[in-house]
């Protein structure tokens, strides 16, 4: 017996690194199971590699968001959610004054991704060395997310950071080098040369969105700056 197929309705958005636009559908049964058993591990790699999963059923396989920007799998991951579980969304905000929390309506499909500062060509760090920076990547994040020592976490999102290193006469690949000299030279970097790179990080693009309410408690008119997928996620 052949069962009656459900049509999906089919939406389009733009990936913001990149500018491709891409064609999605809302989340199935089958990708809310994914998400319910990512977040009862709850690790953030775990929930990480699910929402990467999710993405790209999503948008039909034509998207690999491992080899995109991190800021691109939140952006597109919040566009599906609102497409399947509704624009809009309560979330819990504290007050600045009392901490109460107050149930706040979001609209998730107006939230966009801020320009950052746009990703300079390169970065000179002496007279004769200097890098390729590039935006943290998905599949960086995910191993990013997993380390526990905040040493090793720091030289990992640094690394991220980077593309290609240059001398006068050569450019070598981050991605062809081993961890024992990406780590060498990463932490023969100065305080201020390490800056430049952490600047590449802390001024990307970002999920942000911000939300003005009057506490129901104090009645104290709050206006929070909401960032990252973890504020949305609800």
């Amino acid at each position: 017996m052949n069962l009656p197929k459900l049509e999906t309705p089919k939406y389009q958005l733009t990936i913001p690194s990149t500018g491709d636009e891409v064609s999605y559908r809302p989340f199935l049964v089958k990708e809310e199971k994914i998400l319910l058993i990512a977040q009862e591990a709850g690790g953030e790699s775990d929930l990480l590699t699910a929402m990467m999963d999710v993405v790209t059923s999503c948008t039909f396989g034509k998207v690999d968001m491992s080899d995109l920007a991190s800021f691109d799998l939140e952006y597109v991951f919040l566009k599906l959610r609102a497409k399947s579980v509704g624009e809009e969304a309560e979330i819990g905000i504290k007050c600045d004054e009392c901490e109460g929390v107050n149930k706040v309506m979001v609209n998730l499909d107006a939230i966009k991704v801020t320009k950052g500062t746009p990703l300079p060509k390169k970065i000179q760090l002496t007279d004769s060395i200097g890098i390729v920076p590039q935006y943290v990547r998905v599949n960086d994040l995910i191993k990013i997310t997993k380390k526990t020592d905040k040493g090793d976490i720091l030289t990992s999102s640094i690394a991220a950071s980077i593309k290609n290193i240059y001398d006068e006469s050569n450019v070598y690949p981050i991605a062809e080098a081993s961890d024992s000299d990406i780590k060498e030279f990463i932490e023969s970097l100065n305080k201020n040369q390490i800056e430049k790179v952490e600047k590449v990080i802390t001024e990307a693009p970002k999920l942000q969105e911000t939300i003005s309410f009057k506490c129901a408690k104090c009645k104290t008119k709050n206006e929070k700056i909401l960032t990252g997928i973890e504020s949305f996620f609800v």
